[in-house]
């Protein structure tokens, strides 16, 4: 599950670029404003979830139960996928949550849906070095790839990962993960290039090791839950055919976010370090209110340069926190250059500006050059 802050691009228009600000005012005057939006709500987190994969895994049912290519098949399949990302996507929420916070709803949705779907949440651990101001939109950043400062073709590879990304975990939890348990070389190897839920391929920062434990616990559970398929399957318990249906569901829902993330950042820095308000105007609100963005951006996606202001906002408060912003922030505010009226006018700016970027001024060099290690 390979899964993004800006200096201003050439390809870009100059209105599009942050203005020049006091950082630290700019902040505070902002916080001020959503200052009492910080408190989660349990009964939220639990509704949401429960209901959103309740309703899930009975359309699963619905799915592998209905006749072959039926119109009821086809939309248990669309609607199952599009539950599962949001349920799935609460594990954004929970690596931005103190360790010590709701920590019942962490185990039960790692059983409801971390395990099944061979994403436990432990493994999205690397998200919070996105956060960090000297990685932010660098090599060093699991998640951001300078796909609008490079060749279209790195895009394009981008997205036919896509349909891999199954197979990827399959082999990481299923294949690595027991053979490293034997091997200190493997072991290392795993946890500095295969215990990070990234989409920079590049990236190579090591699992922390005041984790290990727990992520040697949730590899055990997908090891078992695999090897019960497996046994399934040569029982003949269930066919090659479920075990290809299952695959499909799991890469669309996958696939999802994976396109959606190209919404998520405009992807245009060289590497260099970023202040913090390029950050905020490197990342991207989607604010048209279409049914594609309820989809493709649920708990609290659309709001990703909110997300950046304020990483520790729960989700069901951002809408109000956005309402605020808007009004209170002044003219020049960097925040107000991050929001696009939908998921294709994001992607459009992003498929301009790698039309127009040739192989030779491809920021991607530096990524290729392997600075994501540390």
């Amino acid at each position: 599950m390979n899964a993004t802050a800006f200096a201003p691009e050439t390809d870009f228009a100059a209105a599009d670029s942050p203005a020049v600000v006091d950082e630290s005012a700019s902040q505070e005057g902002a916080r001020a404003l959503i200052a009492d939006l910080f408190s989660r709500s349990a009964a939220t987190y639990w509704t949401d979830m429960l209901l959103s994969s309740g309703v899930a895994w009975m359309l699963t049912v619905v799915y592998f139960t209905a006749p072959a290519w039926s119109g009821m098949q086809i939309a248990a399949f669309v609607v199952a996928a599009v539950l599962f990302f949001r349920v799935g996507t609460f594990i954004h929420e929970i690596v931005h949550m103190p360790s010590t916070q709701m920590v019942w709803f962490k185990r039960a949705w790692n059983l409801l849906v971390g395990i099944p779907l061979l994403m436990p949440w432990i493994i999205y651990r690397n998200h919070t070095g996105h956060h960090n101001h000297t990685r932010f939109g660098t090599p060093a950043d699991g998640e951001y790839l300078p796909l609008a400062s490079s060749p279209l073709i790195e895009t394009l590879k981008y997205m036919v990962q896509a349909p891999l990304l199954p197979l990827f975990m399959l082999v990481r939890f299923g294949v690595l993960g027991p053979l490293s348990w034997l091997h200190s070389g493997l072991r290392e190897w795993v946890l500095t290039r295969a215990s990070a839920a990234v989409s920079n391929p590049y990236y190579s920062q090591r699992f922390p090791k005041r984790d290990e434990a727990h992520l040697r616990t949730v590899e055990a559970l997908c090891f078992v839950y695999l090897a019960v398929i497996a046994a399934l399957l040569w029982q003949e318990a269930i066919s090659a055919w479920h075990f290809l249906m299952g695959y499909s569901l799991l890469a669309f829902t996958l696939g999802l976010n994976w396109f959606r993330n190209l919404a998520a950042h405009r992807y245009g820095n060289d590497g260099s370090r970023m202040t913090m308000s390029e950050q905020v105007a490197d990342s991207i609100n989607i604010t048209g209110q279409t049914w594609l963005t309820v989809a493709l951006f649920p708990v609290g996606l659309r709001y990703h340069a909110l997300h950046h202001m304020f990483p520790a906002l729960p989700y069901h408060r951002m809408g109000e926190a956005h309402r605020r912003l808007m009004a209170g922030l002044p003219a020049d505010s960097p925040y107000r250059v991050a929001n696009r009226n939908s998921f294709f006018a994001a992607v459009a700016q992003l498929w301009r500006s790698a039309s127009q970027t040739s192989p030779q001024h491809s920021s991607m060099r530096a990524w290729s050059r392997g600075a994501g290690r540390s």
